[in-house]
């Protein structure tokens, strides 16, 4: 890996997985085929969604902005990871630093919000299937499209300000394939650290609450399906369930995976880890809704 003056210039160095030249040729090949294969399979998504009038339901609605969300999830970190391993160098700039952290923070709460929107959008279908049409109507739909957008936009400029308020110094090197927050903080100058950990507070509170929707919802749904008497009718209303279902699954787990401590040196696990929240769910997403 070619390694500037890394304490004078302007921007990181990010290490990655491996030194060896080899491995990070390999490493970049496997990225770009997940980037390849969850990329084309979430633009079908959303293409089937937009264009076939069969698939114009809110749940097909919602899905396609999920396809979007993860389309863009995996365009934000891979391709700047793909092409500096293959350039052996993993300088990155301020800015290009700082805009990863704004992509990630945004995505990730926009997609915790449409994965909690959908949540609800299937507990009405099951819970209070006759008043659908007036709960979920399209107007209704585009509203709660929208709000989930601005939310992650709103969140993702927050917390790249926050971030923007620290000052780097000596060596600024991320022991990370992207510029990960929790590595970037361990290059602050100072200790000072409030508003970041305000924000973090704030986006726990938000995740918590949304959680908690979630539960409920899911309750209801769980507890209706159970209460139907023909086992055929509680296996096609479950069905209806069971993809978004999986897709929380995997969004908590990606969370879990986020919030394990990170160490100076990071092992071999919190990279898998770092994988899991990054690449991995917007490719699971694809499988459980496909």
């Amino acid at each position: 890996m070619i390694v500037k003056n890394i304490t004078t210039m302007s921007g990181f160095l990010l290490m990655g997985f491996s030194d060896n030249h080899e491995l990070q040729i390999l490493h970049a090949l496997l990225f770009l085929v997940t980037y390849l294969l969850g990329s084309t399979g979430n633009f079908i998504i959303i293409t089937i969604t937009t264009l076939d009038p069969q698939l114009q339901s809110p749940m097909y609605y919602f899905l396609k902005h999920l396809s979007f969300l993860d389309l863009s999830s995996l365009s934000v970190i891979v391709p700047q990871y793909v092409d500096s391993s293959l350039a052996q160098s993993g300088y990155i700039s301020y800015g290009q630093c700082m805009m990863q952290v704004f992509f990630f923070t945004a995505l990730a709460s926009s997609e915790m919000a449409i994965l909690t929107v959908m949540s609800y959008d299937r507990y009405v279908a099951i819970c209070l299937p006759l008043h659908y049409e007036v709960i979920m109507s399209p107007r209704k739909c585009t509203w709660a499209v929208a709000a989930v957008w601005l939310s992650g936009s709103i969140t993702g400029t927050l917390y790249t300000a926050s971030i923007l308020s620290i000052r780097f110094c000596g060596d600024k090197v991320i022991h990370q394939f992207f510029c990960d927050v929790p590595q970037l903080l361990k290059l602050s100058c100072s200790n000072d650290h409030f508003v970041i950990i305000g924000m973090i507070d704030f986006l726990s509170a938000m995740a918590f609450v949304c959680f908690i929707g979630i539960v409920i919802s899911y309750v209801h749904i769980f507890s209706t399906v159970l209460r139907m008497p023909s086992a055929e009718s509680r296996s096609k209303v479950f069905s209806l369930a069971f993809p978004t279902f999986c897709c929380l699954i995997v969004f908590f787990l990606q969370a879990c995976a986020y919030l394990n401590p990170t160490s100076d040196s990071p092992s071999t696990l919190e990279f898998l880890f770092s994988i899991f929240y990054t690449v991995i769910p917007p490719t699971l997403n694809l499988l459980f809704t496909v």
